[in-house]
């Protein structure tokens, strides 16, 4: 029960650091509960609990805020997820869409001292394989200045640098259109009809949908 309570914590540290990177709005219960996808109850308890331990504040107007204690302790999980799924590309030969679920369970390793080495024996990466910043052993991370696809000016050449969505059926989905962290592409039209975009990857024309686009991080070239 206490590793499962661990694990836990962990997680809601995790998507709580998280929704506070990619949203502009403060994050309350409702927002974690869905990201969770927990009752709203269960999550209000958990944070009760990570009050009491310093790790997240309960502001006055009911948002949640992480601690510098609890920002450090997210960081040290996503610093550890992200190396294992580094670890499980390059040298198990697993493909992208298949490392996020094993990084979950790997993640919750307590062992600094086997995640500095493991950071050191895969050439201390920068990146994951869907283009995350990794942060380094003092909690230090790269800024993401990468926008949503959808946010972008059609007639421009920008280059993939990360996604929000990482379920295996989006980036099987990515993988076929051969759009994948660091590839350049050409947003060459949004379509009023469907919303749909259609986009130039390595001489082809493909076309998606606006909810891809959403989840499909660029920076200009």
């Amino acid at each position: 029960m206490a590793h499962f309570t661990h694990h836990s914590e962990e997680n809601y540290l995790k998507t709580l650091f998280k929704l506070e990177s990619r949203q502009d709005k403060k994050v309350n219960n409702t927002a974690l509960a869905k990201a969770l996808n927990l009752n709203p109850a269960t999550v209000l308890e958990m944070i009760r609990k990570l009050t009491d331990r310093k790790m997240v504040q309960l502001k006055p107007d009911k948002s949640i805020q992480l601690t510098e204690k609890g920002k450090k302790k997210a960081l040290l999980t996503i610093r550890k997820h992200r190396l294992w799924e580094v670890f499980l590309v390059e040298k198990m030969n697993y493909k992208w869409n298949e490392v996020h679920e094993l990084a979950e369970q790997l993640e919750h390793i307590e062992s600094a001292d086997l995640v500095d080495r493991l950071d050191g024996f895969l050439g201390n990466p920068p990146f994951d394989p869907h283009g995350d910043p990794i942060p380094d052993k003092n909690g230090k991370i790269k800024p993401n200045l990468s926008v949503p696809l959808s946010d972008c000016i059609p007639g421009k050449n920008y280059t993939v640098i990360n996604l929000i969505d990482t379920s295996d059926e989006f980036l099987q989905f990515l993988g076929k259109l051969n759009i994948l962290p660091g590839r350049r592409i050409k947003l060459l039209e949004k379509l009023k009809y469907d919303n749909s975009f259609s986009v130039e990857v390595q001489e082809k024309t493909v076309q998606f949908s606006e909810k891809v686009a959403k989840n499909i991080l660029v920076q200009s070239v």
